[in-house]
């Protein structure tokens, strides 16, 4: 009995070694795996404009944040108001990262009487809208510099269209001194005034 034992296993292993010598000689059968490197995201495509050194378009990679996007544009100005921007945000493709400038605090005063200008019948067809005006717009108006000109379009986007014209005073440095120089000339409905 022992003779047909050792016949049957001899019989078994003979068999597992031509299996396996089939297996590692035969050939291969389907496609081979191809292993692909792993995808890469795309860079970020920004445009940094307002009071940094090096306004422009820039290339920055994904996840990154305001602050980043303001130090590859060289940096901050000494001119920029940095407290009304969030530095850790996350950019998005696409999107523009303005930062503004500070507004002069000491706003000039004027110690006689403020004189009134009322607004001749010619010149109140050619009101300025402060809900749509241009900068260059708001530039020509008595007592608005291009950095409350920036100020006042700054406002508008972050808070809204001015309700009425005295909404104007509610800009940094826009008092009632200056809103008083400007008020006949200004208009929150449509450009003639109406």
């Amino acid at each position: 009995m022992k003779y047909l034992w050792g016949i049957a296993f001899g019989v078994v292993i003979g068999f597992l070694g031509v299996g396996l010598l089939l297996l590692t000689t035969g050939k291969p059968r389907g496609e081979p795996i191809k292993l692909s490197p792993p995808p890469t995201s795309a860079p970020l495509i920004i445009h940094v404009t307002g009071a940094v050194n090096k306004p422009g378009v820039y290339s920055l990679p994904p996840e990154s944040r305001v602050g980043e996007a303001i130090d590859k544009a060289g940096g901050l100005t000494d001119s920029a108001d940095a407290s009304l921007i969030n530095l850790a945000k996350i950019v998005e493709d696409g999107s523009q990262v303005w930062v503004p400038y500070l507004i002069e605090e000491n706003v000039p005063q004027v110690d006689s009487e403020i004189v009134r200008i009322e607004p001749t019948s010619s010149r109140s067809s050619n009101l300025i809208n402060i809900n749509t005006a241009t900068q260059s717009e708001l530039e020509s108006l008595s007592g608005i510099g291009p950095v409350y000109a920036k100020a006042i379009i700054q406002y508008r986007l972050e808070n809204g269209p001015f309700e009425k014209i005295e909404d104007i005073q509610e800009v940094k440095g826009i008092g009632p001194v200056t809103f008083e120089k400007i008020r006949p000339f200004i208009t929150v409905r449509g450009p003639s005034g109406n």
